[in-house]
């Protein structure tokens, strides 16, 4: 695996390194909200951030005054793209995560990437990193799935050389999918239903590590390659809810239900709510016997690995943004 390449933090190089402009496509979600806090508090003064999701920028706006976040739907041409003259780098987050509609994958994932893409050459922006996901090696046929793996093969015959982070599941400030949605729907209902007997094992990754290696990756020009960005810890579903609950001090009742009925549960939520928050088949992607690769991203990147529970307490007790919630 690459090694990281060393840079000189004499302090006028490292003021003047701060004042480039970083440009997050796709920068008002999970990953893109916890990485601009991290480099406002590391001292960046240039970010500027394009996505399409208004009420999410407009927590971003809040939240990091200090900042452009700019509406821009990154599938079409348009005016965002002008932010890409004199950027340093470019960080491309955006992602369709959850729905029913294929189509919404295509236009976001896919053709939103050919359209960075080509805005990067045309800018010679110098820098790449892309943020792919564990799931391009997973078994599962899914939606997210298959257009992520088509998104990071687009990056990989592109022509540009960057570094392609592939997290697993990721979870805290501003989760308003995976553990965030599971801990509120854990505070409103009596009963918490786990599919069968909920020993599903994960990897789940803090994104406040990964924001650091994504930094790492901007601070250090890295050599290009694929970096499988996996959670160190082993830890099975029903054990995550578990630890949950502990956390936020719910009191409701975590019992197994059979996954057949589990899954038709799912599958008459999704009649009455285009964007469900679970659907069936991130059920099946669940239950699926995926392990990811560990690599020594610690050492790699220079980012020590925060243990889950202290991550986790981390994620929902953070005095200033652990009870900002994004829109699902």
């Amino acid at each position: 695996m690459p090694a990281v390449c060393n840079i000189n933090d004499g302090s006028s190089e490292l003021a003047m390194h701060k004042n480039n402009k970083v440009l997050l496509a796709g920068g008002a979600g999970l990953v893109g909200q916890n990485l601009v806090a991290r480099l406002t508090a590391k001292g960046y003064k240039h970010i500027v951030v394009l996505d399409k999701h208004q009420a999410n920028l407009a927590v971003l706006k809040q939240v990091q005054p200090d900042i452009v976040a700019e509406y821009a739907d990154l599938a079409e041409p348009g005016e965002w793209q002008r932010h890409f003259d004199d950027a340093e780098v470019v960080v491309m987050l955006q992602a369709q995560i959850g729905g029913n509609d294929y189509q919404d994958f295509v236009r976001n994932n896919v053709d939103s990437t050919r359209l960075i893409l080509d805005t990067i050459k045309a800018n010679k922006v110098p820098h790449l990193v892309h943020i792919s996901s564990s799931v391009v090696e997973s078994l599962a046929d899914d939606f997210y799935t298959n257009s992520k793996k088509e998104q990071e093969r687009m990056v990989l015959a592109s022509g540009i050389s960057c570094p392609v982070l592939r997290p697993t599941l990721m979870f805290g400030w501003f989760d308003r999918k995976h553990l965030g949605w599971l801990s509120r729907f854990m505070k409103k209902a009596p009963i918490f239903p786990i599919p069968g007997n909920g020993r599903y094992m994960r990897q789940p990754l803090y994104v406040g590590d990964f924001c650091n290696i994504i930094i790492s990756c901007i601070d250090n020009p890295i050599q290009a390659g694929v970096y499988n960005i996996s959670g160190h810890e082993k830890v099975d579903y029903i054990d995550i809810i578990r630890e949950i609950r502990r956390v936020t001090r719910a009191r409701t009742a975590i019992v197994k239900i059979p996954y057949g009925l589990f899954y038709v549960l799912l599958w008459i939520w999704a009649l009455f709510d285009r964007k469900p928050p679970f659907t069936t088949q991130q059920l099946a992607a669940l239950v699926g016997k995926d392990e990811f690769e560990v690599i020594d991203w610690p050492g790699i990147f220079g980012v020590p690995c925060t243990p889950f529970a202290q991550a986790i307490d981390e994620t929902f007790n953070d005095p200033t943004y652990g009870k900002v919630v994004l829109e699902f």
